[in-house]
């Protein structure tokens, strides 16, 4: 073949002409590898959307909430302050348990931020007081962290039955898990040992409580007993005496005095029973154990997901045949990125025949579609070919550029197959045709200008959204560059793989001599009204610029909103009652407001959470509690009314506070502001009761505004307390002088 067009350009279709047999098969492989690609990609929920967190628990057994604040929280975050790339750090306080949020700059090393954490923690000593744990660092979780949420319920064992066969069984088996960070246990009775003590028997014996600590911690302490060596051997010594059971311990003595011994039994019942609990658990009303797992930190949450699956499948049967009911769909974040692939999927599918049928009815040719057809693949494979190589995840934002490109995707090779088509015909009428090559590249570039020019243009628009900053940057940041790979790839296929294929099956084949019949009926009517638009330009340029004036003048009745409303499919009420309610009664009420979920037709299970857990991403107060709420599969106008319809049967319970949310917009909404809210309003000051009186009338005044629902006061009045103070001159040593005392007159 004779080309005598010069140009990088040309000399690019050229070498697609020449080597089409090496341009096709590299398309081919290109296919087969993007499909590999595919299927092996990491899967997601969200792109890594929070800033570098580390989250720092402290339990403080006993503490009030004011002194968790001034001995806990305080002294750690002095501790911590001044951290490299400390950006922020935020707090909370509650009775028994301090949080501590520290937020770093983007893009600091998150394994070294945690490490510079953990020195500045282990310097902290002896700072704290008594009795309070060392302060435990969160495990490294993704955005979204919690990707499963689990129950187990029963008619025949006990909750105490249930929360050791969570902790002891299914807990270690899930964290073996690769992809599981932490698994948080709520509800259940946590069995321990019980020394009740009677102080009127404490005195009777002239015994102390520190006495009784240390006769219980020998009775249940391990300690190493060393060897003995014999001329021929050693021997390990073993010591085997540890009280495991409470009969056993009863009879752990304190003291010998001449009348005999008395032991633990005789001055306190030693029973076994549930610790004191911090969270409960229901599902469908009934009382029960609830596992919410997280997973590590740049995982595939699909392929987590089904390994833990696998797991619990080992389970089923053993659990069955234990009459132990396990729930493993009590939330399923995959369920969302499995619709979202699959709407991805279908977008192709119909964008596919929709292509096939405009470009038969236009072209009258199906070889010309199909080659146009080939570009939404090709182009779509390259790009999640490329994300993979980048660390990108398949998401919701980069999945939904994708789906956005589809559209766009066959237009450049639409331009060049339509341009080749049309030169075609015409060589073919010549006296003396040209080579079929030469006239392919010739009509290729003819329109390259159109070509590279649009998809540049189209490019250009999206290049501001990669320079986003924030977390709105690091959510959609993904969706424009997903996108833009994907329009650029089609370019490409456009100047490579389009001419090549032409080649093969435009070049030597009959093409249909006369247009398309829709082609003729179409440039009938369109030269009517191009000729109506000539005569009255005025007119015409006049009812455009009125139209953008009233589309100008009608942006500020819109609506605006960070995030779409998405249909997750699941939803998450978080209910607040008076501060102080007890776990009995806000189980009470969450299965009350259960059975008021359940007779929605749409509501396929609900499952409670109240109060907290140990090393659980929310820590509350047990007069707060999250239900999970999944839905059925649900049309989209269905989808929308549910939301009002959970609303309305909500609102029948007086007394408590309730707001809804889509499990992927409270994610985001808590990382913006550490609240699960659209809008939050922070009040500072140094008196607490003047601080809650004036959040009160701040939510009142809220409340009123058009378009505000679920105003809550997130930092409610304190819960009640009995405050014990000890008055100097009434307390005296006691008889013994070994530390008993009398109180009043002794």
């Amino acid at each position: 073949m004779a080309l005598r067009s010069t140009g990088l350009l040309a000399a690019i279709v050229r070498f697609s002409l020449t080597f089409h047999g090496v341009v096709l098969a590299l398309a081919i492989l290109l296919i087969v590898y993007g499909l590999y690609t595919g299927a092996r990609a990491r899967y997601d929920v969200f792109p890594e959307f929070a800033p570098p967190q580390v989250s720092i628990q402290t339990e403080a057994p006993g503490l009030a909430p004011e002194q968790t604040e001034v001995l806990v929280t305080q002294p750690i975050e002095n501790a911590i302050n001044g951290l490299p790339g400390l950006a922020a750090l935020r707090s909370q306080s509650i009775q028994g348990l301090s949080v501590i949020t520290a937020t770093f700059t983007p893009g600091s090393d998150i394994y070294r931020d945690r490490q510079n954490l953990a020195e500045r923690l282990s310097a902290l000593g002896n700072q704290l007081p008594q009795g309070v744990a060392p302060p435990a660092i969160s495990p490294l979780t993704s955005s979204t962290s919690v990707f499963l949420g689990i129950g187990l319920t029963s008619e025949k064992h006990s909750l105490m039955e249930l929360r050791t066969l969570a902790d002891w069984t299914l807990k270690p088996a899930l964290l073996a898990v690769p992809g599981v960070a932490k698994v948080a246990v709520f509800g259940g009775d946590v069995k321990e040992y019980q020394i009740q003590v009677q102080p009127e028997r404490l005195i009777q014996h002239g015994l102390t409580l520190e006495e009784i600590l240390i006769a219980a911690r020998q009775a249940t302490g391990v300690r190493g007993a060393g060897f003995i060596d014999t001329p021929n051997q050693r021997l390990v010594l073993r010591s085997d005496a540890q009280a495991l059971t409470a009969q056993r311990l009863a009879q752990t003595v304190v003291i010998h005095t001449s009348a005999g011994n008395v032991t633990l039994g005789d001055v306190a019942h030693v029973v076994e029973a549930p610790e004191p609990a911090v969270g409960a658990a229901a599902i469908m009303a009934h009382p029960g154990v609830q596992l919410v797992l997280s997973e590590q930190y740049g995982t595939n949450t699909l392929e987590v997901t089904r390994s833990i699956e696998r797991q619990l499948a080992t389970f089923k049967a053993a659990l069955a045949a234990q009459d132990i009911t396990l729930h493993d769909d009590l939330f399923r974040p995959a369920n969302f990125i499995v619709t979202a692939t699959q709407n991805v999927r279908s977008s192709l599918i119909i964008g596919g025949v929709l292509v096939v049928i405009v470009l038969g009815l236009f072209l009258f040719n199906l070889r010309t579609a199909a080659i146009s057809l080939v570009a939404i693949p090709l182009s779509l494979l390259a790009a999640v070919t490329v994300m993979e190589q980048a660390g990108l995840s398949l998401n919701t934002m980069t999945l939904g550029g994708l789906a956005i490109a589809v559209g766009l995707l066959v237009d450049d090779a639409v331009i060049v197959v339509e341009n080749i088509y049309r030169r075609l015909r015409e060589n073919r009428h010549r006296d003396t045709p040209q080579d079929i090559g030469e006239v392919i590249l010739e009509a290729t570039l003819e329109v390259r200008s159109a070509v590279v020019y649009a998809t540049l243009a189209i490019a250009l628009v999206f290049m501001p959204v990669l320079t986003l900053s924030g977390v709105s940057g690091r959510l959609f940041a993904p969706l424009g560059l997903s996108y833009l790979l994907a329009t650029f790839a089609s370019l490409g296929v456009a100047l490579t793989v389009t001419p090549a294929l032409c080649l093969v099956l435009l070049g030597r084949h009959p093409l249909p001599e006369r247009e398309a019949p829709g082609v003729r009926w179409l440039k009938a009517r369109y030269g009517v009204l191009l000729l109506a638009v000539e005569k009255h330009d005025h007119a015409v340029i006049a009812v455009v610029a009125g139209l953008s004036l009233a589309a100008l003048a009608a942006l500020p009745f819109f609506g605006g909103g960070f995030l779409p409303e998405l249909r997750e499919g699941h939803f998450i009420v978080h209910m607040s009652a008076v501060p102080g309610t007890s776990l009995q009664e806000s189980v009470r009420i969450g299965n009350q407001v259960t059975h008021a979920l359940l007779k929605l037709p749409f509501v396929r299970s609900v499952a409670q959470r109240a109060g907290r857990a140990e090393l659980a991403d929310d820590t509350w107060g047990t007069h707060y509690s999250e239900i999970d709420v999944d839905l059925k599969a649900l049309s989209g106008e269905a989808a929308e009314a549910a939301l009002f319809e959970l609303r309305q049967a909500l609102a029948q319970f007086p007394g408590v506070n309730s707001s809804v949310k889509t499990f992927l917009t409270e994610r985001v909404e808590e990382t913006l502001s550490g609240y699960t809210a659209s809008v939050v309003i922070n009040v500072y000051g140094p008196d607490l009761d003047t601080l809650d009186l004036k959040a009160q009338e701040i939510a009142r005044s809220l409340a009123r505004i058009s378009g505000a629902t679920e105003v809550q006061v997130q930092s409610p009045p304190g819960a009640p307390e009995l405050v014990v103070r000890l008055r100097e001159g009434t307390i005296a040593p006691g008889p013994r002088g070994s530390g008993g005392f009398c109180v009043e007159n002794c």
